[in-house]
């Protein structure tokens, strides 16, 4: 769990720093590197989803997704959360970007083959030494983002250490179910959302992203079906 931590608070320092350079920036350039990073963002997407070696997964895995979300409000109960926390804290009328920085910081630092088997390489042998490296990228990341979108950067942190502790502590019970084309199949179809983040952050789609997460829970499901049939 060690080198989970140090990743959390890797992502807080950059963030820390990311705020305090965010200060000295007008909103017209602030509003440029927004869109500088979606088309960023857009290329790690497509980038990712392209190596795709079952197409039928992603598309049932996306549809069973955003099914599940909609279902759920899963858009509009995140939102409604970060406008009631930027109301208490802030003063309200930030919710929508404040869940809009989260939702991306958290894909872009936790959707990946990296994330993956650095967790499960640490919970299962105790080698730490991708998740270290992953500290790293998240702490320049953080910077990035956080001078760009501002606060809401900061709650990945929380959600790394949830999500990537769970792992570590997990390890021996997930590792049987996480084969290397249920890996795969993760990658590609958080990709696929980075993808739709990014068109969101360029401003040529406003699509619900927080609506297709569910895909990524369905994924290692289908995975499992499709290699057992």
């Amino acid at each position: 769990m060690f080198a989970v931590i140090v990743n959390s608070v890797a992502i807080v320092l950059g963030t820390l720093i990311g705020l305090f350079l965010r200060k000295g920036i007008p909103k017209g350039i602030s509003d440029a590197l927004m869109q500088g990073l979606g088309v960023c963002t857009v290329v790690i997407g497509i980038q990712g989803a392209v190596q795709e070696q079952n197409i039928l997964v992603m598309i049932v895995s996306v549809v069973l997704g955003i099914f599940l979300g909609e279902a759920t409000d899963l858009d509009g109960r995140v939102n409604r959360f970060a406008e009631r926390a930027a109301s208490r804290f802030s003063g309200g009328g930030d919710g929508a970007k404040i869940a809009h920085a989260f939702v991306a910081s958290c894909l872009i630092m936790n959707v990946g083959a990296m994330v993956i088997v650095g967790s499960l390489n640490a919970g299962l042998q105790g080698d730490f030494a991708m998740l270290y490296t992953k500290s790293l990228l998240d702490f320049i990341a953080g910077i990035m983002m956080a001078a760009v979108m501002g606060v809401g950067v900061m709650g990945s942190a929380g959600f790394t250490l949830v999500f990537q502790g769970g792992i570590v502590l997990l390890a021996n019970y997930i590792a049987p179910y996480l084969s290397g084309a249920a890996i795969a199949e993760l990658n590609s179809t958080g990709c696929l959302i980075i993808l739709a983040l990014g068109l969101n952050m360029v401003g040529i789609t406003k699509l619900k992203v927080i609506n297709y997460l569910p895909a990524l829970v369905v994924v290692p499901f289908l995975t499992a079906i499709v290699e057992r049939f």
